[in-house]
């Protein structure tokens, strides 16, 4: 599955990231700022994909549901949370046929 493997290749990096920072690196940067600066991103792309699916094409939708997953997964890195135990968690809701 593609797009497990693209999700769980970006968390890495975020990570890593996190555990060794890069002066260059917007991950870094953020994470430094703390978490408030994380949650406020995380609302800031939120309002943006709410915005883009109601007037914006699809492209745009995509584009934003993107970075929205983007900076969940910097959450989820700086709190250490697996990003596999959110995969988890959504296995465990499927109801069975």
């Amino acid at each position: 599955m593609v797009g497990c493997e693209i999700l769980l290749e970006v968390f890495r990096v975020v990570e890593d990231r996190r555990d060794n920072p890069k002066p260059e690196s917007y991950v870094s940067g953020l994470m430094a700022k703390g978490l408030n600066a994380i949650l406020e991103k995380i609302s800031e792309e939120a309002g943006e994909l709410v915005e883009a699916a109601e007037v914006k094409p699809d492209s745009e939708v995509v584009h934003e549901a993107a970075d929205l997953l983007f900076h969940m997964m910097v959450l989820l890195a700086y709190r250490r949370i697996k990003l596999e135990a959110v995969f988890e968690e959504l296995a465990g809701r499927r109801k069975p046929r």
